[in-house]
């Protein structure tokens, strides 16, 4: 059985992330996410946006901070992240950066994991590592024994397959180490510069 934390959507997870980063409106975190490219991971509809923002205030995730009309458009609240929304956010990130049985949610995982801090990220993929190398020994071996035993090679086709995703996932996963561990890579949303681009951003979603 699965507990509240893995129930939580990818969606719901990318929204928690954008309220980890500052109290927002609905408009401000679908525009972000627009502009950040999102939408080539979770659908951007702005009824599945509202209709999961309602379950996690519901859920205790998210909380209402207030409320603003300008000029003829609708009130817009803002939420803030709680205790219990930040505490369930790193946990799903912890989880998912470590599992290598769903890449879409790694994929998610992957995008929030400088909501994390350096050193645990790197201790998180060294374990991810860890796995897929266990899973691509395991492909080899399952193939290599299979056609001594006289299966032919075009019938372990999609297993050699597997096995070449996973060697290239682990020398990419490699590289994304090395990338994050360098002193000169920003990591984290403390760290980033808060730029007048930054600014312009934020200030564009909000209208």
């Amino acid at each position: 059985m699965t507990d509240a934390v893995s129930r939580l959507t990818p969606t719901a997870i990318m929204l928690l992330a954008m309220l980890h980063e500052d109290d927002m409106h609905t408009y401000e975190m679908v525009r972000l996410l627009r502009e950040r490219r999102a939408d080539r991971m979770i659908a951007l509809t702005h009824g599945t946006i509202y209709h999961t923002v309602a379950r996690l205030e519901r859920q205790g995730h998210i909380a209402e901070v207030g409320s603003d009309r300008a000029g003829n458009r609708p009130e817009r609240t803002t939420y803030t992240l709680t205790d219990a929304g930040d505490t369930a956010l790193l946990v799903w990130i912890r989880r998912e950066l470590v599992s290598i049985d769903d890449p879409e949610r790694f994929r998610i995982a992957l995008t929030e994991a400088h909501n994390l801090g350096r050193d645990e990220v790197i201790a998180l993929l060294d374990e991810r590592r860890e796995g897929l190398a266990a899973s691509l020994d395991a492909h080899r071996s399952a193939r290599e024994t299979a056609i001594a035993h006289g299966s032919h090679p075009q019938f372990l086709i999609e297993v050699h397959r597997q096995a070449a995703l996973l060697a290239a996932d682990i020398a990419w996963l490699d590289e994304a180490v090395e990338f994050i561990r360098r002193p000169d890579t920003v990591w984290g949303v403390v760290d980033i510069p808060v730029t007048d681009r930054y600014l312009a951003q934020r200030e564009s979603a909000r209208t």
